[in-house]
């Protein structure tokens, strides 16, 4: 038999090693992808808040928020004391034929914070399944007797068969098999809506629709909903018995300066609330669906139904006391706040940038602790430069990405910054840092990113094509 590591021996390997492990083992493209950036040619040592910590003991600045999943930051104390003492302890992990005191009171907790009646939680692993779980629910809720569900022309809800039939964004360029009876909207046109709400009904007049999936925010396309369209999408659904599921995957535990950013609109309350991403506390993978309690009570809970939805993991005990805790320090810190203030740095920030740079940045926009900045211009022979760029050959949207990644790189090679950007709609660089930061870091930050696009256009993209042809050949 092959040998095989230990953890020990693990950790010292060498970035050429770990590469070659990938190609090897995981994907020979994920290399070339991640090292265009400069990402993925150092090893991290160990992050802590807003830093990540290299082998070579310089440090990074991550505006990346881990993709939502950071709002505590990296290796937050009371996250990692609480999974400490459940390890210390010899809690029990997950068995079925026991009950969870974690995840009794973080049901309990969850509905404490949300409005109305959202009263019942499941917890599954991902955003993916947390989508998946809501939608059973809404279909069963119906009997089995509607078949349509809506979803928005840009929205990202997973990328399971069944969530994935559910994405628009242009992630998702393969189409695999998914959900039938799918009815496109476009995202916040609430007449489209009205239009295909009348146009679904079956031959008696009702609605053949059992749920509509919303993002009150999209998180990768930095858009939103009105408040006076999502109140009539509420009321719209009410009328048509239609299951309102709004998913907050990326936007909730105070990322938009709210709990959930549906929140800052009272008496709005959807049918079911999908969330995940920072309910882990950056240590956990852990999501949740909330439902309301009448739904909840008509669709699964009797006897014969009470596992018809059910998981291995679901309830995992280290995950729903890290979650526990998470929860906790959300609202003991204030992490709406917390949200609100780095948005009165990043938004005026961000506005004088683009003043300042009119020519390569065309708009910014966001909230709370979640930005875009929206890049463009530059001479047409970028469309003949990006061609020479592998995996962007062909693709309608690759002059804004090879602006928005030159970008990215510089930011990570000379000011050790590290950003992304969404494959959604205009492709937006994202800043969306964790809610510990320092109002500091975010003016290190600006002035970075100010300097980088300073240096102009053809610098920045030549020496980004350069080091992607090198790296590829």
């Amino acid at each position: 038999m092959s040998k095989l590591f230990s953890i020990d021996e693990c950790e010292r390997l060498t970035a050429s090693q770990v590469h070659d492990l990938y190609r090897t083992y995981v994907s020979r493209s994920q290399v070339s992808l991640m090292t265009s950036f400069g990402f993925g040619r150092e090893l991290v040592d160990y992050a802590e808040g807003p830093w990540v910590y290299m082998r070579d003991g310089s440090r990074v600045l991550d505006l990346s928020g881990g993709v939502g999943v950071l709002n505590h930051g990296h290796n937050h104390p009371r996250i990692l004391a609480a999974r400490r003492r459940f390890a210390e302890q010899r809690r029990m992990e997950v068995h079925k034929a026991f009950f969870s005191p974690y995840l009794a009171a973080l049901s309990h907790n969850v509905a404490e914070l949300l409005p109305g009646d959202l009263n019942i939680s499941y917890f599954p692993n991902s955003g993916a399944e947390a989508n998946e779980g809501a939608i059973k629910l809404a279909y069963k809720y119906h009997d089995g007797k509607r078949g349509t569900i809506l979803r928005s022309d840009i929205s990202f809800h997973g990328k399971t068969l069944g969530a994935g039939s559910l994405t628009g964004s242009a992630e998702n360029h393969f189409r695999f098999p998914g959900l039938p009876n799918i009815v496109v909207y476009p995202y916040g046109d609430l007449a489209a809506l009205r239009e295909i709400v009348r146009s679904t009904r079956g031959p008696d007049g009702k609605s053949d629709i059992y749920a509509l999936m919303a993002e009150p925010f999209s998180a990768s396309s930095i858009r939103c909903w009105s408040e006076a369209d999502l109140r009539e999408l509420r009321e719209l659904c009410t009328a048509e018995g239609i299951i309102l599921i709004f998913d907050e995957i990326y936007t909730g535990w105070g990322k938009t300066g709210n709990l959930f950013y549906f929140m800052r609109h009272p008496g709005l309350v959807p049918d079911i609330l999908t969330y995940s991403k920072s309910l882990g506390g950056g240590k956990a993978s852990i999501s949740g669906y909330t439902v309301r309690e009448p739904l909840f009570r008509k669709a699964y809970d009797r006897l014969s139904d009470v596992i018809l939805h059910s998981t291995t993991y679901y309830g995992f005990g280290e995950e729903t006391a890290t979650a526990l805790e998470a929860v906790n320090v959300v609202v003991e810190d204030d992490y709406p706040a917390r949200a609100r203030q780095i948005e009165a740095i990043l938004a005026p920030g961000l506005e004088r940038i683009q003043k300042a740079h009119p020519d390569t940045v065309q708009r910014v926009a966001g909230v709370g602790s979640l930005h875009g900045v929206f890049l463009g211009g530059g001479p047409k022979l970028l469309d003949l430069a990006g061609k020479l760029v592998p995996g962007f050959s062909g693709d309608p949207h690759f002059r804004t990405k090879l602006i928005t990644l030159s970008v990215i790189a510089h930011l990570y090679r000379e000011h050790k910054i590290m950003t992304y950007y969404s494959p959604n709609v205009e492709n937006p660089l994202i800043v969306a840092p964790t809610l510990v930061i320092e109002p500091s870091e975010l003016e290190y930050f600006l002035s970075a990113l100010d300097a980088t696009l300073a240096l102009g256009l053809g610098r920045l993209l030549s020496r980004f094509v350069r080091e992607k042809v090198a790296a590829t050949w």
